[in-house]
């Protein structure tokens, strides 16, 4: 199934308020004895609604811009990453070194650790018998990022020869970019579980059984068609108003 869209929820709403409209405008006539469908509880249950869809939308914006703020963040990384290498290059370190710095690069690059077989290459390896299986080495989630990128500035600590001029390149420099990173990351996580609480307090008030919107509407035109009966001009008034049903 599909999800109900955010404008459904929002249709829904509009369509409860149409609904209200209407209970107001039969006067006294509309009386039920149940609490719930009371005109005052239709009303405190429309505001609660809109109360909801509100909270949705913006904890939608704050999800929003930490995710646009962590991708300008983050974007510079690899760039800087391939800086950090032609760096240790430049200076006097071991084959040794070299490869643990072009190790953790590979992955904050999301590069292979060998190139990619051509077809040809593959079809040799197969003539001899041998695997050609190709294992992914990307890791380029923004946790695996943070992880990688952390890792090669601890790594660059234990080397003496690391030592640039270049202030964007200086391991101070480095830690506090990935401490930015890190809250801009962990910004992202808890915005997105604000969102998921929205929607859930949202889909409670819309559509929980028995006491949601889009069930008790459903009462309260059932209530209007025992009120007027079905051919009655105030039944039809009502009964065109469609309110969707969740669906996850």
């Amino acid at each position: 199934m599909t999800s109900t869209s955010e404008t459904g929820h929002a249709k829904n709403v509009a369509n409860f308020d149409q609904l209200i409209s209407s209970v107001s405008g039969f006067g006294a006539t509309y009386n039920p004895s149940r609490t719930a469908i009371q005109l005052s509880s239709l009303q405190a249950l429309s505001a609660s609604a809109r109360a909801a869809l509100n909270g949705v939308s913006s904890a939608q914006a704050d999800y929003s811009n930490a995710v646009a703020a962590r991708e300008v963040k983050f974007q510079p990384l690899s760039k800087l990453a391939t800086r950090i290498l032609n760096a240790i290059k430049a200076t006097d370190t071991t084959s040794s070194v070299d490869d643990n710095v072009k190790t953790l690069i590979r992955k904050i690059q999301g590069v292979k650790a060998t190139p990619k077989l051509t077809g040809e290459e593959k079809k040799a390896l197969a003539a001899e018998g041998k695997e050609t299986k190709e294992i992914s080495s990307s890791q380029l989630s923004f946790d695996s990022l943070l992880e990688n990128f952390n890792k090669l500035i601890q790594l660059l600590v234990s080397i003496p020869q690391y030592a640039p001029n270049e202030e964007e390149l200086k391991v101070i420099t480095l830690t506090a970019q990935y401490n930015e990173m890190k809250t801009l990351n962990d910004t992202v996580v808890t915005t997105a579980t604000a969102l998921s609480n929205a929607r859930i307090a949202r889909n409670e008030v819309l559509y929980k059984e028995n006491t949601g919107l889009v069930d008790i509407a459903a009462d309260v035109k059932t209530y209007i068609k025992s009120l007027f009966g079905t051919s009655a001009p105030q039944f039809k008034q009502v009964s065109k108003l469609e309110f969707s049903p969740y669906k996850a």
